[in-house]
């Protein structure tokens, strides 16, 4: 039996993942989420275990299985204080720049979903700040707290949500640009999509193996999850 682990006011409960379909209703409430990751290292993970195939994200499972072509697109986010850079791609070829967004609060997580719905994507990765040892820092929470609310929210529409290590994308982003002759004046403007860029194409060449997937805490938006991707692995 697969379980999941799930978290409230700091404390962690495991919670068995639901084995039934059912008509969900919209929660009164929303509750916190935690991320999972499987270590690429040592197998061992956050939390409660490795979350089961239709919760693994799309370039992981193309990894595991080059015949599996389901799944649809990702949709990379680079939060920030101001402005959030989004990209998307599928894996095949480098992921394009979308658009910044200088969106915070509500009105950003309501147009995040929005342009995932757009674009197609059944994912969306965003990026974790950390420090060049790994660390997690004063921004790493503020990201988390985003993720948390915007996890809920995009179950209830049937998509789900990772963090990814973004330690130098911002770096890799101007590299790129400059290669690709974007100019000077246009740089500052779109850095922030291009570092969405840089974020899934480290997600896709890794095959996904960073991604910490954050489920919400309720049992049945979790099994709502599983079950949107298991259809979505049908089509």
């Amino acid at each position: 039996m697969t379980t999941v682990v799930a978290v409230e006011l700091g404390l962690l409960v495991w919670a068995a993942a639901p084995s039934s379909s059912q008509q969900i209703s919209p929660p009164r409430r929303r509750r916190a989420a935690v991320a999972i990751r499987a270590s690429p290292v040592s197998g061992r993970c956050e939390g409660a275990g490795e979350p089961p195939a239709p919760l693994l994200p799309n370039a992981r499972r193309r990894g595991r299985d080059p015949l599996w072509h389901g799944g649809g697109f990702s949709l990379g986010v680079d939060l920030g204080d101001a402005r959030t850079g989004l990209a998307v791609g599928w894996g095949i070829t480098l992921p394009r720049p979308l658009t910044v967004l200088k969106l915070r609060g509500q009105k950003l997580v309501l147009t995040l979903l929005d342009v995932a719905r757009q674009q197609e994507a059944d994912e969306l990765i965003i990026g974790l700040p950390v420090s060049a040892d790994g660390r997690e820092t004063p921004q790493s929470n503020k990201v988390r707290g985003v993720v948390g609310r915007l996890a809920v929210q995009a179950a209830e529409r049937g998509l789900r949500v990772y963090l990814q290590d973004e330690h130098g994308t911002s770096i890799d982003a101007l590299d790129y640009m400059i290669s690709r002759g974007v100019k000077k004046s246009a740089r500052d403007v779109k850095s922030d999509a291009y570092a969405a860029v840089m974020l899934l194409k480290r997600y896709f060449t890794s095959s996904g193996q960073g991604a910490m997937i954050v489920l919400p805490r309720q049992p049945e938006l979790q099994e709502k999850l599983i079950a949107q991707s298991r259809r979505d692995a049908e089509i």
